[in-house]
């Protein structure tokens, strides 16, 4: 076995094809071919299905595997480069999306002062989407919504955020309401038709999880996974939503009212990595500038609160 066999596994689950994964690796097809015909024999079992291009049970298990074999020999690299140089080397960080609106331009500032060397590639989707290229080496770490699932990842909390009712600043429930006002209680939601996250969501469980007391079943016109776009529906006119409250730009907070919730909770969102496997020198510095990012409180937007003020 060797890392060319792993390469043409990887290359190929990513690109759809034996052919794309030789173009993408700058070789020929039949080489790609060799190459896994090879590492099947190794192993004794089919990786991918010759019909339709589709990794097996089997090689969904050896896909994970090679790419962390991979991560970690980038790292290493990674890291000798590093200790003889200026840091150096390729983060790739998931983030959801809300919170990527503000935090990226901050990450990416700060490290172009300090690390210019360094070179992000930032994956942006939900936390269900995320947490499970993290467990297969897709991505060093994540900024995702607490808490993630899978036991083999760990969870550093870095801040909380309010979720609110967002409405249009027309809407019946805002008219009246200033910045001072009290939280609605929970019996406004029940003449509404929300949009609502898909159930099994991080925000969805919050939802649900705070409405169970007072046995209220919110209504759902729609529900989806991907925050960003339902906000965009809100925005659109489609309904009023519970949302972070960064969902809402600053230049829409004048047409639409963030509207607290009596006895709502916080959302919570950290820093995720997997437990096992040493960070590489650039990973580990992107991550000290994100958590001091996030600490520097003149820099947070509005409804977001850090968790030593917290706790």
């Amino acid at each position: 076995m060797d890392l060319k066999q792993l390469e043409a596994l990887v290359g190929i689950d990513d690109h759809g094809s034996f052919s794309a994964a030789a173009s993408a690796l700058g070789t020929v097809q039949s080489n790609i071919s060799g190459r896994i015909a090879r590492l099947e024999a190794e192993l004794a079992t089919t990786l991918i299905e010759r019909s339709s291009g589709q990794l097996t049970e089997d090689g969904q298990l050896v896909l994970i595997r090679a790419r962390r074999v991979l991560a970690e020999l980038e790292s290493m690299m990674a890291d000798v480069l590093s200790a003889h140089s200026e840091v150096s080397g390729t983060v790739r960080v998931g983030m959801i999306g809300t919170t990527g609106r503000w935090l990226i331009p901050q990450i990416f500032a700060s490290v172009r002062a300090h690390h210019p060397r360094i070179v992000l590639r930032v994956t942006e989707g939900t936390t269900t989407t995320l947490e499970p290229q993290l467990l297969q080496g897709q991505l060093d770490f994540a900024v995702l919504t607490l808490p993630v699932q899978a036991p083999e990842l760990a969870a550093v909390e870095l801040f909380k955020e309010n979720l609110v009712l967002v409405v249009p600043a027309t809407h019946p429930l805002a008219a009246g309401r200033g910045h001072d006002a009290p939280p609605l209680p929970l019996s406004v939601l029940e003449d509404l038709d929300m949009l609502l996250p898909l159930p099994g969501t991080a925000l969805r469980d919050e939802i649900d999880l705070a409405l169970a007391p007072s046995g209220l079943i919110p209504r759902s016109s729609i529900e989806l996974d991907g925050l960003r776009t339902l906000a965009s529906l809100v925005f659109d006119g489609y309904g009023p939503a519970i949302l972070p409250a960064t969902a809402v730009p600053q230049h829409l907070r004048e047409q639409f009212r963030l509207l607290p919730l009596a006895d709502f909770p916080q959302r919570r969102v950290g820093l995720v990595a997997r437990r096992h496997g040493l960070p590489s020198a650039p990973s580990r510095a992107v991550r000290e500038l994100l958590i001091e990012s996030v600490r520097t409180e003149d820099a947070l937007p509005e409804g977001i609160t850090l968790l030593s003020a917290s706790s």
